[in-house]
């Protein structure tokens, strides 16, 4: 497990959809409210993302969701531009049932990493950032152990 306790730097992902799939303006961690928040990072193309990421996110998200943790799901398109479009966003978010804003981050211009990747110092899909109240960076890795989260929040 990766923790880093820095404070989560604000996100400058451009390109979004809402829970129904409609354009939104770039999201900002205080739209995530003022608990903790789970972001997860994702590639359309990763194996992985569907068969551990996705189930992962969804049973974190009918644990937590209803206990005021924020989520939000970011497509890193650091490989593979033609296949993780910024359309692959619904397709997911339909594909596991998960109502949360979905975000589409490309490497800037003469850069190489999305700016996520690049920020939160992610190595990959699927990643998992766990920010506490304090705005904190708790938790960067690619496997989370949901149960031990799930207690962990619960209590909190």
């Amino acid at each position: 497990m990766s923790t880093d306790q820095r404070q989560a730097p604000e996100l400058r992902v451009q390109k979004w959809i809402d829970h129904d799939g409609g354009a939104i303006a770039p999201l900002t961690l205080s739209d995530l409210g003022t608990g903790p928040k789970i972001l997860f990072a994702f590639q359309h193309w990763c194996p992985g993302c569907h068969l551990h990421g996705f189930p992962t996110l969804q049973k974190l998200h009918r644990a937590l969701g209803p206990k005021g943790v924020g989520f939000a799901v970011i497509q890193t398109v650091f490989e593979g531009a033609d296949e993780n479009t910024f359309e692959t966003l619904r397709v997911n978010q339909l594909k596991y049932d998960l109502p949360l804003a979905f975000g589409h981050d490309e490497p800037p211009t003469g850069q190489t990493l999305p700016t996520f990747m690049e920020d939160y110092r992610t190595r990959g899909t699927p990643w998992f950032t766990v920010i506490d109240a304090g705005g904190r960076i708790v938790f960067s890795d690619f496997h989370l152990d949901a149960d031990t989260l799930i207690a962990d929040l619960g209590r909190a």
